[in-house]
């Protein structure tokens, strides 16, 4: 287990912006799953964490447990919904890595998320046909379909081979999910869909922001960066201490150190500066500072 957590770190550590990522959620997955399966076995109620991760549709929960805006995205419901939001990480954080940087990903991702989670609260607490109802959600969905977004618009006729269907465009591959989500907002994971709306439309900004000129994921980049810079221990300051010198001891340095001056000057005047070896020239220029 030791060796398997070693390889992890390592892996994490050795890995692009996507990798690391996905080792993240995997992870959570792992732990909060393990957590709560032996919180079940020996009955041990305050062990069930994820009530405390998800996000909930109600604001007053919202503000009392901020953090559900981020942990929510990294939290996932069963084996196979890690695995095929993995998967779809993974082939469209590829293409996303080839026309952008790890950093617009990363912010992309959690820009992502917090748009999903946006729309999922306003849609719960404005929108008639939610209004009175009560939902949580969980999953990297909304994250996801923000960098699915983006890459499908940078670069929409990109094709990529399906099993089973063959040769597909990007842009159709976006445009059937969007119309999926569109088609299942009042379907029994509403939530669930509505936030990859909220997604979709944040890879859509990032998208024509950055075409008229602008990234908006350079500032929260500059604060990351900040943030890690102060993580960081900064080296410390090497100090020389140079040993006091007697009367004597000055005295003596410097008449010798006057000494050399007159022998290079004598040297100089006779033969010339070309004359010097490095040494005196040094010599000459660090006196002539003096």
């Amino acid at each position: 287990m030791a060796d398997f957590f070693t390889d992890l770190k390592q892996h994490f550590a050795e890995g692009n912006a996507l990798k690391r990522l996905i080792i993240v959620n995997v992870v959570v997955f792992v732990v909060v799953g393990l957590i709560e399966v032996f919180g079940q076995l020996f009955k041990i109620e305050w062990l069930t964490i994820t009530p405390y991760l998800n996000l909930s549709s109600n604001p007053m929960e919202v503000l009392m447990r901020p953090w559900t805006l981020l942990s929510y995205m990294f939290l996932h419901r069963d084996f196979l919904h890690i695995i095929f939001n993995m998967m779809w990480m993974y082939w469209f954080g590829m293409l996303f890595l080839q026309q952008f940087t790890q950093k617009q990903l990363v912010a992309l991702y959690f820009f992502g998320g917090f748009s999903g989670a946006l729309l999922y609260i306003v849609c719960y607490n404005f929108i008639p046909f939610f209004i009175g109802q009560q939902g949580v959600l969980i999953g990297a969905s909304a994250s996801i379909l923000a960098i699915v977004c983006a890459i499908a618009i940078q670069i929409p006729d990109y094709t990529v081979r399906l099993l089973f269907i063959g040769e597909v465009k990007l842009k159709y591959i976006a445009g059937v999910t969007i119309l999926i989500d569109l088609l299942s907002v009042t379907s029994g994971n509403a939530g669930g869909h509505v936030a990859h709306l909220g997604g979709a439309l944040m890879g859509y900004i990032f998208i024509v922001a950055l075409k008229s000129g602008t990234d908006i994921t350079k500032g929260f980049n500059q604060f990351m960066d900040k943030i890690i810079s102060l993580s960081k221990p900064q080296p410390r300051m090497k100090v020389k201490y140079r040993k006091a010198e007697s009367d004597m001891e000055y005295r003596g340095r410097r008449n010798e150190e006057s000494k050399n001056l007159d022998s290079i000057l004598e040297k100089l005047k006779k033969s010339g500066y070309s004359s010097l070896t490095a040494e005196e020239k040094k010599f000459l220029f660090d006196a002539s500072k003096k």
